[in-house]
């Protein structure tokens, strides 16, 4: 038996789906936390009402088959063809048939996910029913939480799909039909492989397309081996590996007519032409003479909710958990807070926020623009008293991120990537790798238990390892500034 998961697993590198057949299947963590019980809360919207037909995991496709001589509405109905098997979230009878309604966790649905929609279609034609009209349920982007969730707002009934843009643009019904194809030539191929050699892994774009197989590691063990100025290293580029097979190995030898010219690019081949390291020593100038002392490095941890669990939420806003912050005096001396709380104490945090960061100098984050920034915005637009004051925070932040992502600094020992915790290992400093919690997302993971009131963990001990792990962070853009400092002093070229 298959799912459409493993059709387009397969579909994009059939040894992705061999390898993911090998995987032990561990507790999956979501990286957004999805407390409600989403298929409920939608059915309210949809006004299901009559004889319904609600199937359970493991169910025999039969059971669906059945349901259809008799109910109203078929929720979470197993159906299966050329064993593939599929789970179809509302079937409703009407008079021209069944009305099918997808299930989107999301705010637009696009269509890049074409391939799950008409397999299912695939599979429901197969069986013999006749389709009406085809929708996607999905979250409401405008939707704010007051109160108790109201299914009616929280919900958008769609018959377009949404474009780059988040504007309606296909008909879901029609796109669905005119990009459907017949599924049984790649579930033979699948049939195929089953009991045969692990297929070789062979490099193509879908290897990296969107964001980087989960196995790409596991394929290309020997770009692991290749130095820090490999051309393989080269961010973004769509002909480093072809320019690679014609022996231009190194960032330097790169061909200039087939990169794509970006600054991080530039400064990659110049770093390598000069020796690992290129510091564009007048820009680098320029981002610092912005900044004042007392300097306060701030970075803050939080939680993803796709359906809003507090009062002034939307569907996939943030609930931030932690903050960490140094903060470095112009004699160098240096102080550190943190503040963490359990559930929902976002007042508490933009009033300790106010209080903790002095009211002059300069405030650094790393992708402040993307992260810092955005939270302290939605702290000033929940509390107004507080406004001013996180405001003028905003106003003096400096984003630590932008003399790598101009290209103003580059080191070969970044291999194309510029996280705070690659550029401590490229100073050889080892101290996120002391800690019990060294990833965000895990910080994330070990704070839900706490926000549970989970009984069987050791709280204290979460409590302090996520403190360690915020204070790393904020710790870290202490000594990349002051490295950058260092930097800023050679001589411009």
């Amino acid at each position: 038996m298959y799912h459409i998961s493993d059709v387009k697993k397969f579909t994009r590198c059939p040894r992705l789906y061999a390898l993911s057949l090998q995987e032990d299947k561990e507790t999956y963590q979501p990286y957004v936390r999805l407390d409600e019980e989403v298929t409920g809360l939608a059915a309210r919207k949809l006004g299901v009402e009559g004889k319904v037909f609600k199937g359970e995991k493991n169910d025999e496709p039969a059971k669906a088959q059945e349901a259809l001589q008799s109910c109203d509405w078929l929720i979470k109905a197993r159906f299966e063809y050329r064993q593939l098997r599929i789970k179809v979230p509302f079937l409703h009878r009407t008079e021209n048939g069944w009305d099918l309604y997808f299930l989107f966790i999301g705010l637009y649905p696009h269509a890049d996910d074409i391939q799950f929609y008409c397999d299912t279609v695939w599979v429901l034609e197969n069986n013999h029913i006749a389709l009406n009209n085809i929708r996607i349920v999905h979250l409401n982007a405008s939707y704010v939480r007051h109160g108790e969730l109201d299914p009616d707002q929280l919900f958008v009934l769609s018959d377009h799909f949404y474009n780059n843009k988040n504007n309606p643009s296909v008909p879901i019904k029609e796109t669905i039909y005119q990009k459907m194809k017949d599924v049984s030539g790649i579930l033979d191929a699948m049939d195929a492989l089953q009991g045969k050699e692990m297929p070789a892994p062979v490099h193509t774009n879908k290897c990296t397309t969107r964001q980087k197989c989960r196995y790409y590691t596991q394929c290309f063990q020997n770009e692991k081996k290749e130095p820090d100025n490999s051309i393989l290293t080269l961010i973004a580029s769509q002909h480093k590996h072809e320019m690679y097979k014609e022996g231009r190995l190194t960032l330097k030898e790169a061909d200039m007519n087939r990169i794509e010219a970006s600054r991080q690019q530039f400064a990659q081949i110049m770093a390598d032409q000069e020796g690992g390291l290129h510091v564009d020593v007048m820009a680098l100038r320029s981002w610092l003479s912005h900044i004042s002392y007392p300097i306060a490095f701030l970075d803050f941890e939080w939680e993803r909710f796709a359906i809003p669990p507090y009062e002034g939420m939307k569907p996939y806003d943030v609930l931030p958990f932690e903050y960490s912050l140094h903060v470095m005096q112009k004699d160098g001396t240096v102080t550190h807070k943190v503040y963490l709380n359990i559930h929902d104490d976002r007042k508490d945090m933009a009033a300790s926020l106010v209080k903790d960061i002095p009211s002059a100098g300069s405030v650094i984050a790393y992708n402040a623009e993307g992260a810092e920034k955005i939270r302290i915005q939605e702290f000033a637009d929940l509390f107004p008293e507080y406004a001013d004051k996180l405001l003028s925070i905003n106003a003096r932040m400096e984003d630590l991120q932008l003399p790598f992502e101009t290209g103003a600094v580059y080191d070969v020992r970044m291999r194309g990537q510029w996280s705070l915790k690659v550029i401590m290992a490229m100073m050889h400093d080892l101290s996120y790798q002391d800690l019990d919690i060294n990833q965000g997302m895990e910080a994330v993971f070990q704070w839900r238990y706490l926000d549970h009131s989970d009984p069987d963990v050791d709280q204290e001990k979460i409590i302090s390892d996520l403190e360690k792990y915020c204070g790393m962070d904020s710790y870290a853009m202490t000594v990349v500034y002051k490295w950058l400092l260092k930097l800023s002093e050679k001589d411009p070229l």
